[in-house]
């Protein structure tokens, strides 16, 4: 099977500043892929890398089998239109409403009617369970859970094949937190998207991640599924994962730790 998302040798600098220095990893189809770090290790510039909002120094980045190194514009846009992104605080325009905040891809990358648009915007409210009503609100006018999930359904308006989370259960309650993984694993198995994730949730890491990537010191230093890193013997991973809080709560999965 070859990946969807392949990362080789990235190099990332910001002048003298070296973010990541051959950084490695590959996300299948049908999964939902965790990137875990230490604070400053890349993790939000490593996304905006494979969603081409930075371009890293060396290395290569492909995406849906395509090199971002020497892609065309056209390409570019064409390759946007398979993805969806939620952005960690929904990144909604405040000045639009909901609908118009989902209908905006639509309108760019389609040449569907209103009429087909609408219908599409109420198909995509429904399904991160949001009632119709909502898409003639503003987003100053939703709770933190609502804008996310209005924020979901922009990113789902192109039904996309990727789509990437930037610490989706941010802000959110526990059980909101909760009810989001359950959305995310539901569209993932409902739609057969792939997933992509920054989070340093544990509950989300232990429940829905299939495998995971961990940035430190500049690189991945463990990858795979829960069991594969748990094996990393890194001072990060030790730290983040088998700390005495962790170990009590998620004990039944890191028993032989």
């Amino acid at each position: 099977m070859n990946p969807l998302i392949k990362v080789e040798g990235l190099v990332t600098k910001f002048g003298e500043r070296t973010i990541h220095d051959g950084v490695k990893l590959h996300i299948d189809e049908n999964e939902i892929y965790g990137i875990l770090g230490e604070s400053g290790s890349g993790k939000s510039v490593l996304m905006k890398e494979m969603i081409m909002l930075l371009q890293p120094t060396e290395g290569e980045v492909s995406v849906l089998g395509m090199s971002l190194n020497d892609i065309s514009y056209k390409e570019a846009q064409r390759l946007r239109s398979d993805w969806g992104i939620l952005f960690q605080f929904g990144a909604l325009y405040s000045s639009l409403t909901i609908a118009e905040n989902i209908e905006i891809q639509l309108k760019e990358f389609t040449n569907i009617s209103k009429m087909m648009r609408d219908k599409l915007v109420a198909s995509k409210l429904a399904l991160v369970g949001l009632e119709p009503y909502v898409g003639g609100l503003y987003p100053s006018e939703l709770s933190g859970g609502m804008v996310k999930r209005a924020a979901l359904a922009r990113a789902l308006a192109m039904e996309p094949k990727l789509l990437f989370l930037d610490e989706p259960t941010s802000g959110l309650d526990p059980i909101g937190a909760r009810n989001f993984d359950a959305l995310i694993v539901e569209l993932r198995d409902l739609l057969g998207i792939t997933v992509v994730m920054i989070t340093h949730d544990l509950e989300s890491i232990f429940s829905i991640v299939d495998r995971m990537a961990v940035l430190a010191d500049k690189h991945v230093v463990a990858e795979g599924t829960l069991e594969n890193v748990l094996q990393s013997q890194h001072p990060f991973v030790e730290e983040f994962f088998k700390n005495e809080y962790t170990k009590e709560r998620f004990k039944d999965k890191i028993k032989d730790v």
